[in-house]
């Protein structure tokens, strides 16, 4: 396995769609419903070893959306270091600039190529 990802969406159907583009290209992945059950997945996953090597996150979400998700993930000393990718369908450049200013290291609009998908994840996780 090359690594773990964690997928937050509140889309059932993104994450299944997403789930089977990086499984199938032999990666683990963890899915969370948004960005403040994304932050109790991740820190679960930590405390029992498990290592996350990239999240890819929506920005529209209840409960956390995902820049607010970006911003808190920062700020945990021991998550800082985790690249996130924002998969969404806001492709306006105020909204990257705003992923971008809270720590995102890369934008996908939706709908999204699984090719495209997987090409952009191995540039992140080895």
């Amino acid at each position: 396995m090359s690594g773990n990802i964690l997928i937050v969406d509140d889309s059932a159907t993104l994450r299944a769609s997403v789930k089977f583009s990086l499984s199938g290209a032999g990666y683990g992945v963890e899915e969370a419903v948004n960005g403040k059950d994304a932050l109790q997945k991740l820190q679960s996953l930590q405390s029992s070893g498990n290592q996350v090597s990239l999240i890819i996150t929506d920005i529209n979400m209840p409960e956390m959306d995902g820049i607010t998700f970006v911003r808190e993930v920062k700020k945990i000393a021991s998550l800082r270091f985790i690249p996130i990718l924002i998969l969404t369908t806001e492709s306006q450049d105020s909204k990257k600039m705003e992923g971008k200013e809270a720590g995102a290291a890369g934008w996908l609009v939706k709908p999204f190529n699984s090719d495209q998908l997987i090409g952009v994840v191995k540039k992140f996780v080895r």
